[in-house]
């Protein structure tokens, strides 16, 4: 087997940390169930830390990546920021929900 090159086991290892903080984010928007406990569990201040942190990286590494790192981080980041707002759309309406449910049953007291 043929050994990487110190630039090819760095892009390989740069797509992992890539990946690694989409997964994390994608578990803590409740997208993806958490291996540890196989449920799906939802924290959404976390996962805006996980974004934060990949937006992070972009910025550190702008003018370093190549054509392919940069359409990744761009298309992950993309993707995330999407299902971030999604996710915070569904929490206000379920907060909503939960409001008038509460106010309903005021009324019928």
């Amino acid at each position: 087997m043929n050994k990487l090159s110190e630039d090819q086991k760095n892009a390989v290892l740069f797509m992992q940390l890539i990946l690694t903080f989409q997964g994390a984010a994608m578990q803590q928007m409740g997208k993806i169930k958490n291996p540890l406990t196989d449920k799906i569990e939802r924290d959404l201040t976390q996962a805006a830390i996980s974004i934060d942190m990949l937006d992070m990286i972009k910025q550190k590494t702008a003018g370093n990546l190549t054509k392919e790192e940069q359409q990744l981080i761009d298309h992950i980041l993309s993707e995330l920021k999407l299902n971030y707002v999604d996710e915070l759309d569904r929490e206000s309406k379920d907060k909503g929900e939960k409001k008038e449910r509460k106010d309903e049953n005021k009324k019928k007291e």
